[in-house]
């Protein structure tokens, strides 16, 4: 069961770098195809953000382009901030 945890703003939740990874075997970088290492122009973006109280997991897990993911987290810090 997730509890969602009122947070201030500037708070950073550690991710596990467990699912990281594992998201990424699973699912190849979508600008060079590699299952490991660095993936240019995206980062791996939790789908509910974990402020929100989504999960740290790789069900909750996407690519998502830098800039995509720049304006998702600017909207999630006002909802979920």
């Amino acid at each position: 069961m997730a509890f969602a945890v009122a947070m201030p703003a500037m708070a950073r939740i550690e991710r596990s770098a467990i699912e990281v990874r594992a998201f990424q075997r699973h699912n190849p970088c979508p600008a060079t195809g590699q299952r490991r290492g660095t993936c240019p122009g995206y980062v791996i973006d939790h789908i509910q953000a974990l402020a929100c109280g989504g999960a740290d997991a790789t069900g909750n897990m996407q690519w998502q382009t830098k800039a995509d993911a720049k304006a998702k987290d600017k909207w999630e810090r006002k909802a979920c901030g």
